[in-house]
Order: C-alpha cells, then structure tokens, then sequence
C-alpha cells in the first residue's frame, strides 16, 4: 500500500482556547469545506467530540454522494486531536491536528497520511486529480479559517458554530 503525505501549517492570531474550540466542533467541517464537495454530516448534532467519537457524513466525488465515517482516536485538548477513517474513499486516512501556541498566537499543523484504492490507476489518478484536489480543499480552507478566526466575519459563514 502506497503512503502519501500532505503536510500544512497555519498561524491565527487567537488564543489556543478559541482555535481549538472551533476545530472541536464537527459540525465547523461544513463552513471550512468547499461547497462543491457538497459535505452533510450525518450523525446527530450538536457532537461532543472526545476519544472514541465517531463521526459518519457524506461528500461528493465525481457527482456521487460518498459515505464517509471518521473516529477520533486522540483527543488532547486544547493542543491535539486524530481523525481516521474507518469507511470512505481512501484506503487509509490518518488525520493528525496540532495546535500550539507560538509568537503572535497559534500555530495549527495539519498532518494527513492517506492510502489510495484503485493500485496502478489509483496511483495515476491521485498524480492527476487527488494530489492537487486536496491541495485546493486546504487551500479553501486556510482562507475560510482566516476569514472567521482572524477577521471575525461571523455573518458570512453561517454554518460556523460559536461558543455559547
């Protein structure tokens, strides 16, 4: 099984608390996810997400809707927390979230290590399409946590889930 890795970094101006707080809520998925990807989350809101959560929802890929169910396997708050998938497009994803304070805020680091169906054409076709499909939906993200952590523009993301 071949291994990929994809590897981000971001800093917020915000504290710990609050960054974490927001990547703690599943239901936030929605608002950093591009739209074309058409994400529902399945499982009953609000989630509490601990160690041992699990997490079912649905994305669409090549027009078809994909059932994706994810378990939190580590949950440190407010630094750490894993996400792999136990049913989903990959053969295996490993999702690790680091949160750390640093100068001017936090760092957050995005570690994913992801497997690939399909062999020889899975292979070409990740070279092709899901290398750089992932590098947009990170991209996409980056701003969307900026706009909402940075510059506070709650209104426009109503799908963001505030403290309350």
């Amino acid at each position: 099984m071949k291994l990929y890795e994809l590897n981000k970094t971001q800093k917020i101006n915000d504290s710990i608390e609050n960054v974490f707080d927001f990547f703690s809520k599943p239901e936030n998925l929605k608002t950093i996810t591009p739209e074309k990807l058409s994400f529902n989350i399945l499982t009953p809101i609000p989630i509490n997400m601990d160690k041992g959560t699990v997490i079912d929802y649905t994305i669409r890929l090549f027009g078809i809707r994909v059932h994706w169910r994810t378990l939190i396997t580590k949950y440190n708050p407010p630094y750490e927390f894993v996400d792999e998938q136990i049913k989903g497009p990959y053969n295996f994803w490993h999702h690790t979230h680091k949160f750390k304070k640093v100068d001017g805020g936090v760092e957050i680091s995005d570690k994913v290590i992801y497997s690939i169906p399909m062999g020889v054409f899975g292979s070409v076709l990740h070279f092709l399409w899901i290398k750089r499909d992932l590098e947009k939906i990170f991209t996409h993200r980056r701003k969307v946590i900026e706009d909402i952590l940075v510059n506070k523009n709650f209104e426009n993301n109503e799908n963001y889930k505030r403290n309350s």
